[in-house]
């Protein structure tokens, strides 16, 4: 979405979660690594997010959910991204996420899945590597 300048990123506690530790560990290291990150705070709904992902001009969205209700909230968040046509900002998630369900959230439009223990350098380089190039051809 941004035309010019760093990747721009939401990053966001949907739902009921009241841990938050993980979600600001990641906007910190995505703001180390140059990225603008707009932290939402906890207990966002879907419709909120995506206000703000549009409102922002972001570039992604970076859900961080353990409160297990991941099948519901994202899916719903990419869906209202496709509604008010920013189906261009791509959707990661973070958190307890079962094997089971990651193809399924990646079937419903979720670009990536980070499980308890990746690197954060390894979610800096996929932000990089997915959305640095949108950024670059862009402008």
């Amino acid at each position: 979405m941004s035309e010019s300048g760093p990747i721009r990123v939401v990053i966001a506690k949907p739902g009921l979660d009241g841990h938050d530790r993980g979600a600001k560990v990641v906007a910190r290291a995505l703001r180390d690594a140059g990225i603008e990150v707009v932290y939402t705070g906890l207990h966002q709904m879907p419709e909120q997010i995506v206000a703000t992902a549009i409102q922002e001009d972001a570039d992604g969205v970076g859900l961080s959910i353990l409160s297990g209700a991941h099948m519901t909230l994202c899916p719903k968040v990419v869906e209202l991204l496709r509604e008010r046509d920013a189906a261009d900002i791509k959707v990661f998630v973070g958190g307890i996420i079962p094997d089971a369900d990651i193809q399924p959230l990646l079937d419903a439009g979720v670009a990536a899945v980070f499980t308890p223990g990746t690197p954060t350098q390894s979610i800096v380089d996929w932000v990089n590597a997915q959305l640095g190039p949108a950024v670059a051809t862009a402008s």
